[in-house]
Parts: C-alpha cells; structure tokens; sequence
C-alpha cells in the first residue's frame, strides 16, 4: 500500500486502488494522500456538524433532482486531483455505482484544526474553479459562524454568517441552512472575552 501511495496516478487508477483500502484518500496531484492524515482524526464538533447538515438538507431536498452526499462521493477538481467534501449536494443523473459527484452545486467542509488551512486557501481555489458549483459553504466547530462563497456574474462573493439566528438561503438548489439547525447539539468553548469577565 505504502509504495502505491507514493505513486502517481490517473483518476481512473486511483478508483480503482481505493476500492481495496480501509480509509479513505484524496488524489493530491496524481498522489494518494489519506483523508483522515490530513484531517488527524473527526472531533465530535466535526461530526455533529456534517450530520446536521446532511439532515437538514437531506429534508429539504427530498423528492427534488438534488442530494447530499458524504465524503464517500468525490469531487474531481482538476485531471490529477480529487477531494473529499464533508458534504456535496449533488444535482446529477443517479447513476449507479459511480465514485463521485457529477453535477455538483454545493460543497461544505467542516473546519478541524489540521484542516483549516488547506481548506481556506487550497481546496478553496480547486473548488472555485468547478464548473458546476455555485456555492461553497465553510463551517466552524468552535463557534456558530459560517462563511459562504456564492458564484455570481461578476465572480465568487463571500458572505460572513454569524450566530444561531442567521439562515443561510440557497436558492440555485431551492434550500436554506439555519445556523440553529447546523449547530444543534454542541457546545461550544467558551470565548476568551467571556472568560476574562
């Protein structure tokens, strides 16, 4: 396995290889890298999180052509690259047994210490760059904030959302995400300010 790892590979390859691994992997310029190194592990907080989303758009999207999907459905960003979302809302033909999202309008990644980075800077510009993807949505475990990218005419536009009362509306996909509803459950650490009084 470790010696495969080190080679590169085509997308087609890489499906293949991956089949017969016990974690899941991304394809980093033709390199397989394991998710779960690059994510040190799911916290609790993380996995709330992706489980609510998923609940909450699952609902919401029930009987129309879109579906959330998990981190086991890819998203090809370039010839040599494929990513794992938290979550793809998915707009495509069912199409049986295949490994990753076609017609994709959605993506979340949910923040984690050894992602974070990656996430805003890296991954952020693949997923700009999809033909199909109107939104991308980054989420916090430490707070109620999210932060959206919404394509528009002119380009990709950020949208800060903080606090338990913001609604996210996404109408390309005919949902919205609560805050409320995205952060049921945690509990959240208590803020430095709030410490200090």
């Amino acid at each position: 396995m470790a010696d495969a790892a080190r080679r590169r590979m085509t997308p087609e390859e890489f499906f293949r290889w991956q089949e017969g691994q016990d974690e899941p992997f991304e394809l980093v310029d033709g390199v397989p890298v394991p998710k779960h190194r690059m994510m040190t592990g799911a916290s609790v907080q993380h996995d709330r999180v992706t489980v609510n989303v998923i609940i909450t758009l699952g609902n919401q999207l029930r009987g129309s052509r879109c579906r959330p999907t998990t981190d086991d459905v890819s998203l090809r960003t370039s010839i040599t690259t494929i990513r794992r979302p938290d979550v793809t809302v998915e707009c495509g033909e069912m199409v049986y047994d295949t490994h990753e999202a076609r017609e994709p309008r959605l993506v979340v990644e949910v923040a984690s210490p050894s992602t974070t980075a990656v996430d805003r800077t890296v991954k952020l510009e693949e997923y700009k760059r999809h033909p199909t993807l109107h939104y991308i949505l980054l989420l916090e475990t430490v707070a109620p904030v999210a932060l959206l990218y919404r394509r528009e005419a002119e380009g990709w536009q950020p949208e800060l959302f903080e606090g338990l009362e913001a609604v996210i509306a996404l109408p390309e996909i005919g949902a919205s995400l609560a805050l409320a509803e995205i952060y049921d459950g945690l509990v959240f650490p208590p803020r430095i300010t709030d410490a200090m009084r």
